[in-house]
């Protein structure tokens, strides 16, 4: 996926293009933001798999962060953030809203926001999100629980532990129950917390989250809780950024078109290093196996790879506004496992150009 960048008022929330926001609006407290980029890019496979993609994959992206100075301790928030894709003709293009949410924060006592934003159990696989096209594809998905970004999420942050510990940093989330939608999109009440230190470059990251599922997430006889826990580091200094993540789910991950996994296991890792004259070239791995798919009503399931590849790619950044991209993705999950999850085993090629703002 594409590199992000920390948000000013939520620390673990990544939004691409973010640190070249145009501002827009200044004054007597207020301020608003103007930010968006712009991708030409086209993705070719070698096979012709039903479930390749060998096509233009052209997007663009718009969003505004605005913020409030209340009084002296207190600061409003709020953040949008649209999507618009570009591969289609017109009138047939998707669209979708990535973010919208407003909160409060309040001084060195943290944050406090509700809406569409990204699950706090996305935390630690934020670190290796990273990639330079793929990537954080093992556990995370968008609304699958708190994994990735969800609706109806009450999230709080808190940062420097109340301005006690530099570096030490943790996070509360509460999702209610979403059942208005396809089951693998749907949720039951849940809770996530993540806690994170860092200092002198590196990072380290702790999250679980747990969540009731739905009665008709409960069809497959595999209890009435999802989780998720997962571990991450990271050294991000001299030009170097590296990356590892672990992580396991119960009942949430979704394999191929209509069941979901009894347990998954994932392993992430990137390491990218960043040349002055604007080339990054980028490293990664993701890795996620299958565990007891299938089982039901006292019969065992089978194991399988879910995701299993290599990705070399890089950057060149003309400057903090315009970069060209390329990558290429080393599959190595076999045809036997990609029959058994409907995962596409091809490996695959993608280039592409950015304008950020």
């Amino acid at each position: 996926m594409k590199r992000k960048v920390l948000a000013i008022m939520v620390p673990a929330l990544l939004v691409a293009g973010a640190a070249n926001a145009a501002e827009i609006y200044n004054k007597n407290g207020n301020k608003v933001d103007f930010y968006g980029k712009m991708v030409g890019e086209r993705i070719w496979t070698n096979t012709d798999e039903s479930n390749s993609e060998n096509a233009d994959t052209s997007y663009a992206r718009i969003g505004i962060k605005g913020e409030t100075q209340i009084n002296n301790e207190l600061t409003g928030y709020g953040q949008w953030e649209y999507n618009m894709k570009a591969n289609t003709p017109e009138g047939t293009q998707d669209e979708s809203t990535r973010l919208a949410f407003a909160g409060l924060k309040f001084s060195d006592y943290g944050s406090f926001d509700y809406g569409r934003n990204y699950g706090v159990a996305y935390d630690a696989a934020a670190y290796t999100d990273m990639l330079v096209e793929w990537g954080g594809d093992s556990l995370v998905a968008t609304d699958n629980f708190m994994t990735g970004r969800t609706t109806g999420v009450a999230t709080y942050r808190n940062t420097d532990f109340f301005g006690l510990v530099d570096g030490l940093n943790f996070a509360l989330q509460y999702q209610g129950k979403n059942n208005d939608r396809d089951r693998f999109k749907a949720n039951g009440d849940g809770y996530s917390m993540s806690v994170n230190y860092n200092v002198d470059g590196f990072g380290f990251v702790g999250v679980y989250g747990k969540s009731d599922r739905t009665n008709a997430q409960e069809a497959d006889g595999y209890g009435d809780n999802a989780e998720v826990w997962s571990l991450a580091a990271k050294y991000d200094a001299n030009n170097v950024y590296a990356a590892v993540m672990y992580g396991e789910t119960r009942n949430m991950t979704k394999v191929g078109s209509g069941a979901f996994a009894n347990k998954t296991k994932n392993v992430e890792a990137v390491v990218q290093y960043q040349f002055d004259f604007g080339l990054r070239p980028s490293l990664g791995y993701v890795f996620s196996k299958g565990e007891d798919l299938g089982a039901k009503n006292g019969y065992k399931g089978f194991d399988a790879d879910r995701v299993n590849y290599i990705e070399v790619g890089t950057w060149y950044y003309f400057n903090k506004n315009m970069n060209v991209y390329t990558a290429y993705k080393f599959n190595l999950l076999d045809e036997e496992d990609g029959a058994k999850t409907g995962n596409f085993t091809g490996d695959e090629f993608a280039v592409g150009i950015v304008y950020q703002f």
